[in-house]
């Protein structure tokens, strides 16, 4: 199965590349809302396709978009899970 990658600049001349093998066991990944609208739509929609695919997903928020995550809350995250993302939206 290959996948498709576009470049934002030449869409046109679009590459066809197989998908990596991963293996091992499914990943604890936490889901960082970083309060701009509409980003927890992004990660509700995440959720499901993480979750469908054998993951554990822990949600997580800023208190708001215009301070980074405060030190508690990284702390926490770098030690429940195995990766991180961050929604962006608006």
């Amino acid at each position: 199965m290959g996948v498709t990658i576009l470049d934002p600049t030449r869409e046109a001349q679009a590459a066809t590349r197989p998908l990596a093998e991963r293996a091992g066991p499914p990943a604890t990944i936490a889901l960082l809302d970083i309060r701009k609208p509409r980003g927890d739509v992004f990660l509700d929609e995440l959720e499901v396709l993480l979750r469908e695919r054998g993951h554990e997903v822990e949600r997580t928020a800023k208190p708001t978009f215009t301070k980074v995550a405060p030190p508690d809350v990284r702390k926490e995250i770098a030690e429940r899970c195995d990766a991180v993302i961050e929604a962006l939206a608006d």
